[in-house]
């Protein structure tokens, strides 16, 4: 079979509203060009990847395809947006061979809500092949609008911890305008092309490949994949990709549709590889007490780690986080006090580890002893015999292939003694947490912490809060640390207290830290205190309901028969919303929003009319969450 610029290879998906083209030029150069309702989405974007012995980015003739097949899979996971997952989508293979005579297949996918595709080297080879550089790219028209956030340079900032995706968004830029990169944008990036929204990401990065970014490509408008930069490797292990034939890439991710399809899409789970270990008895999603937002780094002492004990077992949360330098200003046995207490109330502990090596120069504590397997299972087995729950592991070095392995290594070693892991300053999952079911969460994102720093984030945190639903938060589980309730120290908080209440709704994590400390919880009206005692982490459904990137945003989330309705308004003028909840028509539940103040509450009982709609003004940077029982 022969596929010219003329004579295109089409795949459709199962309700035929999407369509991709794969051409292949008079020069051998492989395009694909993808469609909603017959609109082409994005220009003609190459395909193809150059290796070391071998160039699969031109020269390529199309030996033949496969027939369509069509893909279905249904799992279920232990936390997220949702509990049953349902994937369907038409599957075809495009197998290729360059001036060289080697082997490579195209895989693509096309589900309703988005196209996936990979790189197969099909053949079989004792020798490391290397790849180079990937051709992959997307290429959007001058109209193209992009919500993308900028990627630091590796080993800068703070004591060289960069790259930790922990930058603000660029919000409704032209995507033309995006020029030269040195460092480049970082999944997942949102664009809006007429009436089509679209996000890119990808997913199921094995230890034989590095994550990736994007770059700007040759022409205003595309984006290319890009491979991370040279010092982001764990010491001595390998940047770029490598391994033995037959070898695969991780899936390039296209989400398209509305609003709606993007932020209910599950393709960076419905693609990711399922978990192997099914001995998931042990892991138990949760909220989390934790002092060191709030209180910083004096606070990690015994006495106020037992004070946050207090406070999550009255709130009837799962865990306490004990951070940073405990090793030293409280010391393993005072934690194995601590844990004892702890246990008795029903609390679980979580220690934090610096997981440097060479790195970064990060001063915290305990630092260095997760870097082989032996030192791992070492300080393992020591915590869990303590009753230690999980750990928190932060300040990552990038995302170069043998840093990928380090993440894996990591969380398999911590799963055979039964902890849970949460990472910080780190990559984005990609859908690890299906792999890896103890993998309960990942910072990735510029989250609370950051508020309490300086005024610029904090005058930022409304619409950035405004933009995870859409980007960040979509596939994977983020550890923004949500609910502030308190003044910060050197920081005016821009948002109300309802906006923070609804950021416990909004934002979903296998564990959620809460930043309020005990006095702020504790001085808030019972019904608020009783709603942050019921709201759960682990989700049965979730429902777009209304918003727009970085402006505003309203979900719906179910769990255990209950339904709660949350939004956001991240600008400083009052919005008027009509939401549609044909769901939840004529029902009757309770409404939480600001009351005389931005920092004050109120509650009160509400019916959703019998069409299902409820109209509501939201304060300038508030918020609000409903709850339907």
């Amino acid at each position: 079979m022969s596929c010219t610029k003329k004579d295109n290879a089409t795949l459709l998906s199962p309700d035929n509203s999407l369509r991709v083209s794969i051409s292949v030029s008079d020069s051998g150069a492989l395009y694909y060009t993808t469609y909603r309702n017959d609109q082409a989405v994005m220009k003609p974007s190459k395909l193809g990847l150059i290796r070391e012995d071998g160039d699969f980015s031109t020269g390529l003739n199309l030996l033949g395809t496969s027939e369509t097949e069509l893909v279905k899979d249904a799992y279920d996971m232990l936390h997220g947006k949702k509990q049953h997952f349902t994937y369907e989508a038409n599957k075809k293979v495009y197998h290729f061979e360059n001036n060289k005579h080697q082997k490579l297949d195209v895989i693509f996918q096309v589900s309703n809500d988005g196209v996936a595709f990979r790189y197969l080297f099909p053949e079989s080879s004792n020798e490391i092949k290397k790849v180079n550089k990937e051709i992959t790219s997307f290429y959007f028209s001058d109209s193209t609008r992009a919500w993308i956030q900028p990627r630091a340079k590796a080993k800068s900032g703070w004591n060289a911890a960069n790259p930790s995706y922990e930058e603000h968004y660029l919000k409704d830029t032209a995507a033309y305008t995006l020029g030269i990169s040195e460092t480049g944008w970082i999944f997942p990036a949102l664009f809006r092309e007429g009436e089509n929204w679209i996000l890119l990401s990808e997913t199921a990065p094995d230890r034989d490949y590095c994550a990736s970014r994007l770059l700007r490509g040759e022409h205003a408008g595309e984006f290319v994949i890009g491979y991370p930069e040279e010092s982001e490797s764990f010491p001595g292990g390998p940047v770029y990709p490598q391994a033995k034939l037959p070898w695969q890439t991780p899936w390039r991710i296209i989400v398209i549709g509305s609003l709606k399809t993007v932020v209910e899409s599950t393709l960076g789970t419905d693609l990711a590889k399922p978990a192997t270990d099914t001995n998931t008895a042990y892991i138990k999603p949760g909220r989390a007490s934790w002092s060191w937002v709030s209180l910083k780094d004096d606070s990690t002492i015994y006495s106020v780690q037992k004070k946050f004990i207090d406070y999550a077992a009255k709130m009837g949360w799962e865990y306490c986080l004990i951070d940073a330098n405990w090793d030293t200003t409280i010391g393993y046995d005072k934690v194995k006090e601590l844990a004892d207490y702890a246990s008795l109330k029903k609390v679980g502990i979580i220690l934090w580890y610096n997981s440097a090596g060479s790195w970064n120069t990060v001063p915290y504590h305990p630092r260095n002893l997760l870097l082989t397997k032996e030192s791992r299972e070492k300080e393992f087995s020591r915590i869990t015999a303590m009753g230690i729950k999980g750990i928190k592991v932060d300040f990552f070095g990038g995302d170069g292939q043998s840093m990928i392995a380090y993440y894996q290594d990591l969380i398999e070693d911590a799963a055979r003694y039964k902890l849970l892991v949460n990472c910080h300053g780190s990559t984005l999952p990609r859908g690890l947490q299906r792999t890896y079911p103890n993998l309960i969460s990942m910072e990735a994102v510029k989250g609370m912490e950051y508020v309490t720093f300086d005024q610029p984030d904090g005058d930022q945190q409304p619409s950035h809060c405004a933009m995870l639903p859409f980007t960040r938060n979509v596939f994977d589980p983020m550890d923004f640390t949500p609910v502030y309730l308190s003044e910060l120290a050197y920081v005016k908080r821009r948002t109300t207290n309802a906006f923070e209440l609804a950021l416990a709704v909004l934002f979903h994590s296998g564990v959620q830290h809460y930043a309020e400390k005990p006095e702020g919880m504790f001085a808030t009206p019972e019904y608020v205190q009783q709603i942050m005692r019921d709201i759960p982490v682990s989700w049965e459904e979730t429902k777009f309901i209304d918003g727009y990137p970085g402006k505003y945003v309203v979900l719906a989330r179910k769990a255990k028969g209950v339904w709660y309705i949350a939004g956001i308004n991240g600008e400083p003028s009052p919005r008027k919303l009509s939401l549609a909840l044909p769901f939840l028509k004529s029902k009757t539940g309770a409404i939480i929003t600001e009351g005389d103040n931005n920092r004050s509450f109120s509650e009160k009982e509400f019916t959703i009319s019998e069409s299902g709609a409820f109209d509501i003004t939201v304060s300038g940077n508030g918020g609000f969450v409903m709850v339907v029982k």
